[in-house]
């Protein structure tokens, strides 16, 4: 993913210390983008760019124009659709400087205006922001992805300027306040705001009143919509692989890019062969399972091996890039960020990552006490609203700490569309009826002719990523935060219990007094339902302590990046 900053309305638009500035904030996201810089001033305008170059590297510089130069964009994101699109806008007289993926951007804006929903014709994820200078006049536009994959952030400068980056970090000294730039929303200047460019049925604004889906599941329609997912990432110019745990998700998508691959049907140069990465403490259950799969699949397989003192070294840098206290997400994204920094030594630029099944399909274990069909599908469609917060935050930040790019098949638009109209009833855990979480998912993969993977690995228990990587992990974290306390300020979210919501807490009256986001918290709530159905390891819990009771506090202002230090009470 790339790095983007844009400064609108400067009031000393003339300075050449105002552009020496922008350069200057713009390089705190040069990690997101160490292949190439550019800064294209338009008037009292600045857009720049901190490029990862991905596709087309030799010639997808940005910003990026239409013909005549009078609209400029900086895209941080992929296009999945492009050559679609290129090959209709050039059928409308359109003509095309390179070959990057988000060049059409510039001339679908030209094609159809702002408000011609030309933004929900982009089949990728993306931020982005547009100045459009024809007739005299200078205007702009910014737009986010679907579910908030690529970050972005708003905020508004003492002079009346408007700021919008892929980073807090960028913002924070020039702005007097800033905010999350909500996913599925575009900003218009000619409008002076926001409007949802993205409006899926499963959206709705009000959750009572929300219509419960009824489509049947069908097994074979959902298995194609996710190969679709899969394959159209396999888009690349650069070496990739796949982020592989040997839990469900990050194995299917591995099985997926690895047959597709190994049929000869990618248009990468990159060969036949998938790099498959996995990172964990020495003997935990990730490791053991993710070498299952990768033997299973014929990867080329990378293990990464770090101890609880690395990542506690670690956790004051993956707090400075993921910009966040959240617990659950400094503890998935510090392996992630060692990891990362492994796989781009290897000399590799992207890796598809499972992120996002478990929000889709309720696959975190407290889904076992969904009350009803209802419950389940308006707490999953919650999960999904707040994506943008968590894991897509720690799949990129953590990744792009070190100029790799993550990619994520689960969270593709059509294969949410077809994965969050099925009738929840079938997404519903049912032990009588042998239905363990994420069912759906597992049946339309089940294979008995050409297993996709080995079968105690397509239903293997779903284990959190923080914990998966190693138990002691976690213990060891705890302890070390409970000997360094330091405040949380910007903390997202309330109390959780294994992820949940904080409405989902009210599924079962003991949650209340275990607010442990852990997924080990839940595993009373399952485990009778497993030893009905298989044998599994599940090891003891630790003492966690005294627990006090959490603060939700709202992301809207933040003063400064996150010093050093991380409280690990609360979510």
């Amino acid at each position: 993913m790339c790095g983007i900053l844009a400064v609108l309305g400067c009031a000393d638009e003339s300075s050449q210390a105002k552009r020496a500035r922008v350069l200057e904030l713009s390089r705190r996201l040069k990690h997101r983008g160490p292949d190439w810089s550019g800064l294209r001033q338009v008037r009292d305008c600045y857009l720049s760019h901190q490029r990862l170059a991905i596709i087309d590297p030799a010639s997808g510089d940005q910003p990026l124009y239409n013909e005549d130069h009078s609209v400029v964009v900086t895209v941080n994101g992929e296009i999945y659709n492009h050559e679609q699109l290129r090959s209709q806008l050039a059928d409308a007289g359109h003509t095309f400087r390179t070959g990057s993926d988000c060049e059409v951007i510039a001339h679908l804006y030209e094609e159809h205006g702002e408000e011609g929903g030309f933004v929900d014709m982009l089949d990728g994820v993306f931020s982005f922001v547009l100045l459009d200078t024809r007739g005299g006049r200078t205007s702009f536009m910014a737009a986010r992805d679907a579910i908030g994959v690529t970050p972005l952030y708003i905020g508004w400068g003492i002079d009346g300027s408007v700021w919008i980056s892929s980073e807090m970090k960028a913002l924070h000294d020039e702005c007097e306040h800033f905010e999350i730039f909500p996913p599925g929303h575009l900003y218009s200047s000619t409008a002076g705001g926001f409007s949802r460019w993205y409006n899926p049925p499963w959206y709705g604004g009000d959750e009572a009143a929300a219509i419960t889906p009824s489509l049947p599941y069908d097994p074979l329609t959902l298995r194609k919509a996710f190969e679709k997912a899969v394959i159209k990432r396999l888009m690349t110019d650069v070496p990739f692989g796949v982020l592989l745990s040997g839990g469900l998700d990050s194995s299917l998508v591995a099985a997926v890019a690895a047959r597709h691959l190994a049929a000869g049907t990618n248009s990468s140069s990159w060969g036949t062969k998938l790099h498959s990465f996995c990172v964990g403490l020495e003997g935990s259950p990730d490791l053991k399972a993710a070498r299952e799969v990768a033997d299973h699949l014929g990867t080329l397989h990378h293990e990464f091996h770090f101890t609880v003192q690395d990542g506690i070294d670690a956790v004051e840098d993956v707090i400075y890039h993921t910009e966040t206290y959240d617990v659950t997400t400094i503890r998935a994204s510090t392996p992630m960020f060692l990891m990362s920094r492994k796989i781009k030594a290897l000399g590799v630029k992207m890796v598809i990552s499972g992120e996002g099944s478990d929000e889709i399909f309720g696959g975190y274990l407290y889904f076992h006490k969904a009350p009803s069909k209802e419950e389940f599908h308006r707490e999953t469609c919650r999960k999904l609203k707040a994506l943008h917060l968590y894991d897509c935050l720690r799949a990129n930040k953590a990744t792009s700490a070190w100029g790799l790019e993550a990619r994520v098949p689960f969270l593709d638009k059509a294969f949410i569309h077809e994965a969050m109209s099925i009738d929840p009833e079938w997404k519903m855990v049912r032990p009588d009826l042998g239905r363990i979480e994420k069912w759906v998912l597992r049946k339309a993969f089940d294979d008995e002719e050409q297993p996709f993977l080995p079968k105690h690995i397509l239903y293997r228990q779903k284990e959190q990523f923080s914990d998966g990587v190693g138990y002691s992990w976690i213990d060891g974290l705890k302890a070390h935060a409970a000997s360094n306390k330091s405040a949380i300020l910007t903390v997202p979210g309330g109390p959780s219990v294994a992820c949940s919501t904080a409405k989902a807490i009210e599924w079962d009256a003991q949650w209340s007094a275990n607010l442990d986001p852990s997924g080990r918290a839940a595993l009373g709530v399952h485990l009778s339902a497993y030893q009905q159905q298989q044998s599994v390891d599940i090891p003891a819990r630790g003492s966690d302590g005294k627990k006090k009771k959490p603060r939700a506090i709202k992301v809207v202002e933040h003063a400064a990046p996150p010093p050093a230090g991380l409280a690990m009470e609360g979510r």
